[in-house]
């Protein structure tokens, strides 16, 4: 199982906007695909699949608030 969490953002920034997941629940993954797109106040971007596998579980939904640390989703690797 792998925990997919909003990294640190840099500048002072603590939170960010799910804008868009590039895939849903139970959808397969590869490693380094673009999973889900963030929005900050400075700006957007893409968080890419830190590893292959199923993406079995969506904590926030499109337009939900993101603290720097919390889990987005779990990706199983061997499902």
């Amino acid at each position: 199982m792998i925990e997919v969490h909003l990294p640190e953002l840099g500048e002072g920034i603590k939170k960010a906007t799910v804008s868009y997941w590039y895939f849903q629940e139970r959808e397969k993954v590869s490693e380094k695909d673009d999973l889900v797109e963030l929005a900050t106040d400075k700006a957007t971007f893409n968080l890419p699949a830190p590893a292959s596998g199923i993406l079995t579980q969506i904590f926030f939904r499109e337009g939900d608030t993101v603290s720097v640390g919390e889990m987005l989703g779990i990706i199983e690797d061997n499902p």
